[in-house]
């Protein structure tokens, strides 16, 4: 059974992203353990000059090493991913690699019609930059709009036709997981390129 680890893309603590992750916890838990990981807590990325991490930021690093693949839940603020997500990314990229060939999946819920489609395809091109360079599921938007009124009292999406859509690209995920495995040849060079990018000339 896979491990994934769900990152909450938002620091609200009513979101419907963080509901999302909460359904597929829940929902899944029979094909994949599912661990949800808040970013609320992460101060804001300052660029240390001793190179240090915060504590919580090299915990969660630690949890992504170790799992299988990340899912991301991202809002969509002014048609991009919320500044909280990518204050955690930059974290996450700073002298520490957990993104490195990791197979992420990304999703989105919003209280507008159209879901988080600009928002995701942001979140795409920085998940896809030199410093984080992760594996990102293609040609898989999971978009939920109208957000607050897709669940019932019981934390259950209630759209059939959404929660249809949501297992097949959840299965090809877990395909993509084993697909991405035999892609490492190139793994070793990769690591050191990123480790090699010096911070101060960025």
């Amino acid at each position: 059974m896979h491990k994934f680890i769900a990152m909450v893309g938002t620091n609200s603590t009513e979101s419907t992203n963080r509901k999302l992750l909460q359904y597929m916890q829940s929902h899944f838990a029979d094909q994949a353990e599912i661990e949800l990981m808040e970013i609320k807590d992460l101060p804001m990325f300052n660029k240390p000059e001793d190179r240090q991490v915060p504590e919580l930021a090299q915990q969660m690093a630690d949890k992504i090493d170790a799992a299988d693949g990340v899912i991301i839940s991202t809002p969509e603020y002014d048609h991009s991913a919320p500044a909280v997500l990518m204050n955690a990314l930059e974290w996450l990229s700073f002298h520490i690699h957990p993104f490195l060939d990791k197979p992420v999946m990304i999703i989105g819920a919003s209280y507008g019609a159209l879901g988080t489609s600009r928002a995701q395809e942001h979140l795409r091109q920085i998940l896809d930059s030199p410093e984080l360079r992760a594996r990102i599921m293609p040609s898989s938007e999971f978009l939920l709009g109208h957000s607050l009124q897709a669940f019932d009292d019981e934390g259950n999406l209630t759209d059939e036709q959404k929660v249809a859509k949501l297992d097949g690209l959840f299965a090809d995920f877990q395909t993509f997981v084993e697909i991405t495995k035999k892609l490492k040849h190139a793994n070793v060079a990769n690591y050191q390129e990123v480790r090699d990018l010096d911070w101060d000339k960025l």
